[in-house]
């Protein structure tokens, strides 16, 4: 009688166990899929707009500007489900000139996601990401005309920093104020572009133009000389980001990644001016920053650009968030590049007569 009372109680202590185990693993279960989103969608693998808010101290942000400090933020979007997302994340200001100086109302932001929290869904495998947001009211234009110089580089090569359109909405958790919609991008980071292209970041602390490989410098100078742009340095590894790819026949040569374009003539930035040592005197007038080459290689790196012409002002045209008088602007410059492109070689003139050779 005992030993039946016994199995009696060890049976009802193991359904009790099992059920109790059941609701425990139930609301793990919804906590996951809330924490994972359950959605197949990858931040930078659609080029549509993705609508999203940030609720944070903008006060202290913007009087602080700080690069070290992070503040505590609430990140919302929706699935296409329908569903409310918000991530509890972290963020910072990021950048040199458009954080330090006066040029900038609201400097850019450096967004810092717990791991647990990028488990599928929009921003997988994400731990921080930059987003270059408004700089102040007015200079819209100036983020949209970036993110599509972004995109020109992306139909060139995959070597090259993948981007998403954002429109953000900004609410300042320190004062009762109108929230602030707002046009920005987000832009890959560095170890999901290492990923994509199986490569890693060099750590050769001696770069120089001709530690570069050949077609892949050519390709990043010519590309900055026809967006205006000359706010880089290889050998400095300003706005460059460098990467090896360690089973390639020339492992040891490098492969430079341009980013950061707002100083870029075709841009045209009210606040973007040239270095005084430049021999420029605006933005808008092009420099080439490249080695010297051969005619022949000059006529070999150029001719990716003239097929891509007609590739590159579509991607400006069909853009439908940029006003046509920016979209005509913007054409207009690149066709002052593409004018050169004449019977007599003038463009292959051009960069001769800037070139370095060293």
């Amino acid at each position: 009688m005992k030993r039946i009372l016994l199995l009696l109680i060890m049976l009802a202590a193991f359904l009790i166990h099992r059920a109790s185990a059941q609701v425990v693993d139930s609301a793990l279960t919804r906590y996951a899929v809330k924490d994972t989103q359950n959605v197949n969608i990858k931040l930078f693998n659609r080029d549509d707009l993705f609508q999203i808010s940030l609720r944070f101290d903008i006060t202290t942000y913007k009087r602080k500007r700080s690069d070290t400090t992070y503040l505590d933020a609430v990140l919302t979007y929706f699935t296409d489900e329908g569903d409310t997302i918000n991530k509890n994340i972290r963020l910072k200001a990021r950048g040199k000139i458009r954080r330090t100086s006066a040029i900038c109302d609201f400097p850019p932001l450096s967004l810092n996601f717990r791991m647990k929290d990028t488990i599928g869904g929009e921003f997988i495998g994400i731990n921080k990401l930059k987003v270059v947001p408004y700089c102040r009211i007015g200079y819209e234009d100036y983020v949209l005309r970036e993110y599509l110089i972004y995109k020109l580089y992306n139909a060139l090569t995959d070597y090259s920093f993948r981007v998403r359109l954002l429109r953000i909405t900004f609410i300042n958790t320190a004062k009762n104020s109108k929230p602030l919609n707002q046009f920005g991008f987000a832009i890959e980071p560095l170890k999901l572009l290492e990923k994509r292209t199986h490569t890693s970041e060099s750590v050769s602390k001696y770069v120089t133009r001709k530690t570069i490989k050949p077609d892949i410098l050519d390709r990043v100078s010519i590309f900055n000389y026809m967006i205006g742009n000359t706010d880089y340095s290889v050998p400095a590894l300003h706005n460059v980001a460098i990467l090896s790819k360690p089973f390639s026949e020339n492992p040891e040569m490098g492969i430079a990644v341009p980013y950061d374009f707002d100083y870029a003539g075709l841009v045209n930035a009210e606040y973007a001016v040239p270095l005084e040592i430049l021999p420029i005197e605006n933005v808008r007038e092009r420099l080439y920053m490249g080695l010297c080459r051969t005619d022949d290689l000059y006529k070999q790196a150029l001719q990716e650009f003239l097929d891509k012409k007609e590739e590159f002002y579509r991607i400006i045209n069909d853009f439908p968030y940029l006003h046509p008088r920016s979209k005509k602007d913007m054409i207009n410059y690149l066709e002052g590049f593409y004018a050169d492109f004449d019977k007599r070689n003038t463009i292959i003139y051009k960069l001769g007569a800037d070139c370095k050779d060293y």
